[in-house]
């Protein structure tokens, strides 16, 4: 059965081209890392069919994980009490060997997040996975794949093993969360995309670069700034320009600002500020914006200002890309210094 990789741009249309695989008989598994993207991928699919069809789950990954994956396999044996989120790991749960209790599972019998996969990986349990995942679906899509990192990557590299069709579909440079880390387990997974797609075709996974190539949400001219100031390649399916504008007049500013139709996006601390206002980072997957104002920190304005944006650390960019392509208006720039100034 095919398994592929389909890299997004933002606002191609990722979600819809899961949602439009959906029919009202489909034997399908959907997964994706956030509990937020869970109830909207649901919601998506009841209103494509007033309900979620009877062959159809929907699971949060750790859900995927811990309910699917390890307590029908290893739960009667290994008896476990759900989940341990905290991290980084106690310093004797990291000197455990890896063939101990102690190495994946804490003193109050919970589960360490980051290693439940790196437990069904050394466990030989993948292969059982595989085998329980075609006995209940045809197809298996997971939304938001470039969050999966350290060992949960490597379990859905083994994954491939299964006959079930699998999609996997995500953008690259919005990646700004991790479902987990551990120690130097896939350390530098992000920090080449090349090598990151030769391990996903290494696994058996077709890379597909076209499909989701073109945005429908930002306009050429965003577009067009993201790809020369952030060397990220994204292309508009829009014929109409809008308008990018750096705001430094105070009056300007304090309009922007006091234009509840504008949100204002930050690098972080949105939540001091008192207008219609949310972080960079926060706003993957978010869809409903028009004109948007990315306010710039001290690093990202010098970023700016000299033309390096694209040497910004990669976190940091790939928020940024978020934040400018939730815009299907006109984008706007502020220094947060100016608007700090302004409001004082």
């Amino acid at each position: 059965m095919d398994k592929r990789v389909v890299f997004a741009v933002a606002g191609s249309g990722k979600t819809s081209s899961i949602i439009d695989k959906i029919d009202a008989d489909s034997r399908c598994l959907i997964v994706t890392y956030t509990d937020n993207n869970t109830r909207s991928l649901r919601n998506r699919i009841i209103q494509k069919h007033g309900k979620v069809p009877d062959g159809v789950r929907v699971y949060s990954y750790f859900t995927f994980l811990y309910s699917f994956c390890f307590r029908p396999l290893c739960g009667y044996e290994l008896k476990t009490k759900g989940i341990n989120f905290n991290y980084p790991l106690p310093k004797d749960a990291q000197r455990t060997k890896k063939d101990t209790r102690g190495h994946y599972i804490d003193k109050n019998d919970r589960l360490f997040s980051n290693r439940i996969s790196k437990l069904l990986i050394e466990f030989s349990v993948v292969k059982d996975v595989a085998d329980r995942i075609e006995r209940f679906f045809d197809l298996v899509c997971i939304d938001e794949v470039q969050d999966f990192a350290a060992n949960d990557f490597n379990f859905l590299c083994q994954l491939a093993i299964t006959n079930a069709e699998m999609i996997l579909v995500g953008d690259f440079f919005q990646h700004t969360f991790d479902t987990s880390k551990d120690g130097n387990t896939q350390k530098n997974l992000h920090a080449d995309f090349v090598k990151y797609c030769g391990q996903l075709k290494d696994a058996g996974f077709t890379v597909d670069l076209e499909s989701l190539s073109h945005s429908y949400r930002c306009s050429p001219s965003i577009c067009n700034f993201v790809k020369e100031n952030l060397g990220i390649d994204i292309q508009s399916h829009s014929k109409d320009d809008t308008h990018i504008h750096f705001i430094d007049n105070e009056k300007e500013i304090e309009a922007i600002y006091s234009n509840e139709t504008i949100v204002k996006l930050f690098y972080q601390n949105s939540r001091l500020y008192s207008a219609n206002s949310e972080n960079w980072g926060n706003t993957k997957g978010l869809d409903h914006y028009q004109d948007v104002c990315v306010v710039l920190n001290p690093n990202t304005l010098k970023a700016y200002n000299s033309g390096e944006l694209d040497q910004l650390p990669p976190t940091t960019k790939n928020k940024l890309y978020v934040a400018c392509t939730r815009a299907r208006g006109d984008l706007y720039f502020i220094s947060e210094k100016a608007l700090k100034e302004v409001l004082d």
